[in-house]
């Protein structure tokens, strides 16, 4: 394993959401209202353009992408005729939607900020929404502190969240009709927070840590066994490659849009890693 990242895309404004499908890293940039897909060469393709600003990524058993649309808090799905509404959760989230992950049968969880972040709003509660294939939605968690990355283990039993402004990943039993149970801290952080996170196949979780400028592998109970620092601040990241041992990290100088509209700091970052990715995403 190595310490030192290589950049395989620059110039984007911010990257979010990262996720390894068909041979390619999908991400949202964010800011630029795109949804992007990059090849192991730095080959990149715009999959589809999203107004609202698309975030979280996920894909239905018959391979429709499904699309987080943040600023109008929507559930999108990309199909041939162009963008579909999934569900509106305008009802049902605090604020603005983020990062999602979608479980084997197709339903997907959604959390939101809680609060405008970007105007220094006062922190709130958040919500875990869940969307089924059909576009029904309902809260499953509540008082969230920011759920922002999120895996399903291999089993499809655990629902593990990074609480950014907690700074812990939460764990929840999944049950037979996808509610949450059984609240837990899995880790608690210390000198980080947790921004995007993905799962590997010996239960460690790697945490995206801006404010920290690292990722770093979790073990639940909160040890850490690895950190990988990177020059600017790390937002997400994704096992993935051909045998999923490479982790994808997405960086940028600053998550505000204006300061992504004047200077494109966002990139793709990547780093072999000892342990391949396993679970959801």
């Amino acid at each position: 394993m190595s310490d030192r990242t290589t950049i395989l895309l620059d110039g984007l404004r911010f990257g979010e959401g990262p996720r390894w499908h068909k041979g390619r890293l999908w991400f949202s940039d964010m800011h630029d209202c795109k949804v992007l897909a990059l090849d192991l060469n730095g080959q990149v393709e715009t999959i589809v353009t999203v107004p609202n600003q698309p975030s979280g990524l996920g894909w239905l058993p018959d391979d429709t992408l499904l699309i987080v649309s943040m600023a109008d808090r929507r559930l999108l799905k990309n199909t041939p005729a162009g963008l579909e509404e999934v569900a509106d959760l305008s009802s049902l989230a605090s604020f603005h939607c983020n990062d999602m992950v979608v479980d084997a049968t197709g339903r997907a969880y959604i959390g939101n900020f809680g609060f405008d972040l970007l105007n220094n709003a006062p922190r709130d509660f958040a919500e875990l929404v869940l969307v089924t294939p059909n576009g029904e939605a309902r809260v499953v968690a509540k008082e969230m502190r920011f759920p922002n990355g999120t895996v399903i283990t291999p089993d499809g039993n655990t629902l593990i969240v990074g609480e950014t402004t907690a700074a812990a990943l939460t764990a929840f039993d999944i049950t037979a009709d996808g509610s949450l149970d059984n609240r837990r801290t899995w880790a608690q952080l210390d000198n980080a927070v947790p921004d995007g996170i993905c799962l590997d196949a010996d239960d460690g979780i790697w945490v995206a840590s801006p404010v920290s400028n690292e990722v770093l592998r979790v073990t639940e109970g909160g040890q850490v066994t690895d950190r990988i620092q990177v020059e600017t601040q790390a937002f997400a990241c994704m096992l993935g490659g051909e045998d999923r041992k490479t982790l994808f990290i997405l960086t940028a100088e600053s998550s505000s849009p204006a300061d992504s509209e004047n200077k494109r700091s966002g990139r793709v970052e990547a780093v072999r890693v000892a342990v391949a990715g396993a679970g959801s995403p």
